[in-house]
């Protein structure tokens, strides 16, 4: 039951620097992305500057990457910091993201809300397929969801994860899987890791 045939779930290329851009700029929310991440031939060494969340205020050192590169303790201080960033870019500028897939929508919500274009920035999901789910009926936002079906943190409702993908909201849609019969569940399943 994962694909319910909604064609509103992202896909993802692999990356690389556009030819037509004046500055790129790399962020990733872990240590080093894998090779699956960008196109054949290309790596992170390949962007004139790299962004990465390393945590615990250590920086460690990207093999690879003889350009700028950037380390930041979290993921919210990174995206203050792009965000920042993007206020004061020109044209030409564009921006590649690796990570999970909440980070990447995370950082689409920032280029977009600065006015970049979808051609401008470049998503690629890697690691966890952990979703952030969106409760509909109380606006929750419930994170590293791994399973069909899920318990609102806020409104206890029982969720059916939906693999409807809201860009608005960041989030997957999640819908009371009871609302029609009280009671009437799914079993759950380990989908999503």
């Amino acid at each position: 039951m994962t694909d319910q045939g909604i064609r509103s779930r992202p896909s993802y290329a692999p990356l690389a620097p556009d030819p037509t851009g004046r500055t790129h700029l790399l962020v990733c929310d872990g240590a080093e992305p894998s090779a699956t991440a960008f196109a054949p031939g290309v790596g992170p060494g390949d962007f004139a500057e790299v962004w990465t969340v390393q945590g615990h205020s250590k920086a460690i050192p990207m093999p690879h990457v003889p350009q700028a590169q950037h380390d930041f303790r979290s993921t919210s201080h990174l995206l203050i910091s792009l965000r920042h960033r993007l206020a004061n870019e020109r044209m030409g500028f564009r921006l590649y993201a690796v990570g999970a897939e909440a980070f990447l929508w995370d950082v689409a919500k920032a280029a977009a809300a600065i006015g970049m274009g979808r051609d401008e920035y470049r998503l690629h999901a890697t690691g966890s397929a952990a979703r952030r789910v969106y409760c509909v009926h109380c606006r929750t936002m419930n994170e590293g969801v791994t399973t069909n079906v899920v318990t609102c943190s806020a409104c206890g409702a029982q969720l059916f994860v939906r693999d409807h993908f809201s860009r608005f909201n960041n989030a997957y849609m999640g819908v009371q899987i009871d609302a029609e019969v009280p009671g009437e569940t799914l079993p759950i399943e380990e989908l999503y890791r």
